[in-house]
């Protein structure tokens, strides 16, 4: 009887519950409301025709109008700000109204009016920005202006500000608004770097002020909204004890304010070498904004002006053309495959198949990591257990979300009994052993015989033609090649290779399984290298020549740094590995003729020979000690003067900085250029997109082909021209760069 009554009155609240619904609705194109019956109106963001909420000025406009119609009506007291979309809150600005403007002023233009509606947003009655799924740029920004904040508990809800990402800084109040809310040496890391955050760290950094399941984020919000209007909720964001102490010396202090700007500036400079313009623009701005006050007339000034300037910058403009190319990459050419990937069988537990592992298990996919010895498998195992680890002590992941990961791989070698029965539901395998033709072969003919008939077969090679190797496949239009690049869990960049017999919906596939893993996809032809190495082999020996010209190891590399490459030439062949540098170099030698080789490639086989391999093995180009900094090392210095008398060549004269930079950069995109002219990649657009996640082709100079673009195709030609009369002929210009510099026309037009 207790039972029944309870369960009447828990129907009869919920009842009642249901009869508070929205008493009033009205819906726009993208922006509709509704009050319910206790004055809380709920205001949705539903950009019509997209999957992703994005401002824009009809977007903009919209919402001015509506929340301009809920301050004036009496019958509301509060609103929640909300999305209607499944997994955004608002993802951004729509990036095309900057391509659109031509001046500063006109981007100016685009950053005072969202002052003025955000300084609006932000009085009156009490606003709750109820977040779930991205709530990025101008999407913070609006939520930064509403009083109280609740995110989902989604993973897929982050919070940030990445405008640097695309040489700019948060023009809508971004730069005032978070220090103001969460502090200086909060705000700076997140507007520098352009790091998302997930909703616990928000939390604790006050960014938030509340955490709720997806299923409870309404009723969340508006419990917040009802609070805030009666003035029952009473939001504490103070910091407290020891961390009110620091802030008070730094951020309350002109002192601690310049202390805490100029590492700021040291650490920038470390990491970018001034090369970008916006993290310093980021400092200046807020700098400005600390000695006059946040959200003041002089802060939102200096934002607005920063704003236009970096908006007409060369470095913005290049890294907003790679922002649309990734974007672009995002879509699968070949159409939604036919057939979802449940299982995959990754064959090799070495540093790529674990890597491969893991950057497809933490997706939601099954895995079957294989390895012929238990040792192989254990280390495989341990790599992809440590790596999750870090995630939890970095607070990306919980411990329960480690262990159910790690849940999805079933660890397999050729001592385990049956263990060819675990792969007959296989989707896809993809193979990353040895570089061995045979072995391959072998592998191939293994395991097609065993996994049922759709299932494709992926190999990671980066050196044996997917042609070749498919001879051995009884199925294929179901082989296909999948180039990753190490380390698998950081590189973003997937190469697609089709042989002749490759299907669309193989392609399809394969494509569909590298934007799981949350990699940046381009399909390319099936030639030796593919794209990416095969544009670095000239870049390298370009290197090389110039280090037998006579320019220093530490010369090479920091030119190029300065130029903007994360890491040197000399230091890269360090990290990929001597050894497998040179077996590159003269696998490409048999296809590229004379644009490699001419740097003698008798020096690397000496390094080589001495077991010199690099950081592997403690010693390449450079020392790697246990612990401390790398040095060069001077046996290998030694060597290369002893291979500078042995070729008896004076030196070319050509190796001040400049000289290398352009040396290197030019033998890179004009290879580059190669590849686009006989249809080894589809468009410039690819060709930049895999040379900068490919290689660290500078972002902010938006790839091979925009460099040309802006270099001038005439004047880049010119320039080749000139090297091949002084250094021969691995400098000849590619046709389709002759083509175009006598047409004067641009890879990119549209810029």
């Amino acid at each position: 009887m207790m039972l029944r009554v309870f369960a009447q009155r828990r129907l009869l609240g919920a009842t009642a519950r249901f009869s508070r619904a929205a008493s009033s609705a009205t819906s726009g194109k993208n922006v509709r409301y509704e009050i319910e019956d206790d004055g809380i109106a709920i205001v949705t963001f539903d950009l019509q025709g997209t999957k992703v909420n994005t401002l824009n000025m009809d977007l903009a406009d919209e919402f001015k109008g509506v929340m301009s119609t809920l301050e004036s009506d009496p019958k509301v007291r509060a609103a929640v700000i909300m999305s209607g979309k499944e997994d955004n809150f608002i993802a951004g600005a729509d990036i095309n109204m900057f391509t659109k403007c031509k001046t500063a002023e006109e981007m100016e233009n685009l950053s005072r009016p969202s002052h003025a509606m955000f300084d609006q947003l932000a009085s009156g009655k009490p606003k709750v920005a109820a977040i779930n799924g991205s709530c990025l740029g101008g999407g913070l920004e609006l939520a930064l202006a509403c009083h109280y904040r609740v995110a989902s508990s989604s993973p897929k809800t982050v919070l940030g500000l990445p405008e640097v990402m695309l040489g700019i800084l948060p023009g809508a109040g971004g730069t005032q608004r978070l220090p103001a809310l969460i502090g200086l040496q909060n705000a700076m890391p997140l507007m520098l770097t352009g790091k998302n955050v997930k909703p616990s760290k928000a939390k604790r950094m006050k960014l938030v002020d509340n955490v709720a399941d997806p299923s409870a984020l309404k009723h969340a919000a508006v419990l917040a909204a009802k609070g805030l209007a009666d003035g029952t909720l009473k939001v504490d964001r103070e910091p407290k004890g020891v961390q009110k102490l620091i802030n008070k010396v730094i951020e309350g202090t002109e002192f601690g304010r310049n202390f805490a700007f100029k590492k700021a500036r040291d650490m920038v400079m470390k990491q970018t070498k001034g090369v970008y313009p916006a993290p310093l623009k980021i400092i200046d701005v807020l700098e400005t904004s600390a000695k006059h006050g946040f959200c003041s007339k002089a802060g939102y000034e200096a934002e607005a002006k920063a704003f236009g300037e970096l908006g007409m910058t060369p470095e913005s403009r290049a890294l907003v053309s790679i922002y649309f190319g990734q974007t672009a990459c995002k879509k699968n050419p070949y159409g939604k495959p036919k057939r979802k990937e449940n299982t995959v069988g990754v064959l090799g537990a070495g540093l790529m198949g674990a890597g491969i592992a893991e950057v497809t298990m933490t997706k939601g996919v099954d895995i079957l990591l294989k390895d012929a010895k238990p040792e192989g498998l254990a280390r495989g195992l341990d790599q992809i257990y440590k790596n999750l680890n870090k995630k939890t002590k970095k607070r990306r992941m919980t411990t329960f979300e480690r262990d159910q990961t790690m849940s999805r791989i079933v660890g397999l070698t050729d001592s385990d009994a049956n263990w060819q029965k675990h792969f007959s539901h296989a989707d896809m395998i993809i193979e990353a052993v040895f570089e061995n033709l045979e072995l391959k072969h072998k592998i191939i003919k293994q395991f097609e015989a065993i996994t049922p008939a759709h299932c494709v077969f992926a190999t990671n090679t980066s050196a044996i033609p997917i042609t070749k190797l498919a001879e051995a496949s009884s199925r294929p239009e179901q082989f296909i090649g999948m180039h990753y690049f190490s380390p698998v869990d950081k590189m973003p960049l997937l190469e697609i290779i089709r042989h002749p017999g490759t299907s669309d919906e193989t392609t399809a596939r394969a494509y569909d399984m590298g934007l799981k893993q949350g990699k940046t996809v381009i399909v390319v032809k099936d030639v030796p290298g593919f794209y990416v190495n095969r544009c670095l082999g000239p870049y390298s020996d370009e290197a090389m020549a110039v280090l037998l010209d006579g320019a220093s190891i530490e010369e090479i590399d920091r030119a190029m740094v300065k130029y903007g490459y994360p890491v040197g030439p000399m230091t890269l062949v360090d990290e990929v590995g001597i050894d497998t540098a040179a077996s590159v170099g003269k696998t490409l030698q048999g296809d590229l003729g004379e644009r490699i080789g001419t740097a003698d490639p008798e020096l690397l086989e000496k390094v080589v020979a001495k077991g010199f391999l690099g950081r592997k093995t403690g010693k390449g180009l450079h020392i790697f000690p246990p612990r401390g900094k790398k040095t060069v090392n001077p046996e290998v210095v030694e060597m290369i003067e002893e291979q500078r008398k042995l070729r008896g060549k004076p030196s070319s004269g050509l190796t001040s900085v400049e000289d290398i930079q352009m040396r290197l950069v030019s033998r890179f995109v004009n290879e580059t250029a190669l590849c686009l002219q006989h249809d080894i990649i589809g468009s410039p657009v690819v060709g930049d997109i895999g040379a900068v996640f490919g290689i660290g082709f500078p972002p902010f100079r938006g790839g091979p082909f925009r460099l040309v673009d802006a270099f001038g195709a005439d004047k880049f030609v010119d320039m080749m021209l000139r090297y091949r009369d002084a250094l021969g002929p691995q400098f000849e210009p590619a046709q389709i760069l002759k083509d175009y510099a006598k047409q004067n026309r641009k890879f990119h037009p549209e810029a």
